[in-house]
């Protein structure tokens, strides 16, 4: 309710139960994910059809999917997951959740209709980037590779990185945990105290 009184359009929310009471709340459009960690697995953004059973069950308008590079439960790779879950799901939308340029291009060759930026820097194949390094050049090289739209997204942590990449041309900007983790926000406040 706060994110829809500042100004917020959608919501990008974890697990059935929260994205269920947020539906009853407001009226935005939904990025559902379950966030589920699995032994011998680098994956744990909706890894598994267990977690798409899950969100379809409270019809978010849109599921990311981990579409990375990343290693995989069972070792299914991407391309099959997606293939699989589009078949059972033809008239869902999905998102890819990517770190890399060319997990982008795969991604929209795949055919998720959506690209996000979402794991930039947070993946082995990744730790070197930085979204907003280079003016945003790893969005801007996405942007000119990919038919689909792009979705900002990944330490987004301030109103200019915001507003920069929707001049850059993304479709449209999720903004994480600089609005809701309040004990990051927090610490923030706190360390530069602590520097006094």
């Amino acid at each position: 309710l706060a994110a829809k009184q500042g100004g917020a359009f959608g919501i990008r929310a974890n697990t059935k139960e929260d994205i269920s009471e947020i539906k009853k709340t407001v009226d935005l459009p939904v990025i559902g994910i379950v966030k589920r960690n699995y032994e011998g697995c680098d994956v744990y953004i909706t890894p598994t059809m267990k977690e798409i059973e899950e969100l379809m069950e409270v019809k978010p308008e849109i599921i990311a999917i981990d579409a990375t590079v990343s290693s995989r439960p069972k070792g299914v790779s991407v391309d099959d997951f997606f293939q699989k879950v589009k078949e059972k799901y033809p008239n869902q939308l999905f998102m890819a959740d990517c770190s890399t340029v060319e997990e982008a291009i795969h991604a929209d060759e795949l055919g998720f209709d959506f690209i996000g930026t979402t794991l930039v820097g947070y993946t082995k194949q990744s730790s070197h980037l930085k979204i907003e390094k280079n003016n945003f050049e790893i969005l801007r090289e996405i942007l000119k590779k990919v038919k689909h739209p792009v979705i900002a997204e990944g330490n987004i942590n301030t109103p200019q990185k915001a507003k920069r990449v929707l001049e850059l041309g993304a479709y449209s900007v999720v903004v994480g945990s600089a609005i809701t983790r309040p004990q990051l926000i927090t610490k923030s406040f706190a360390q530069e105290i602590e520097t006094l």
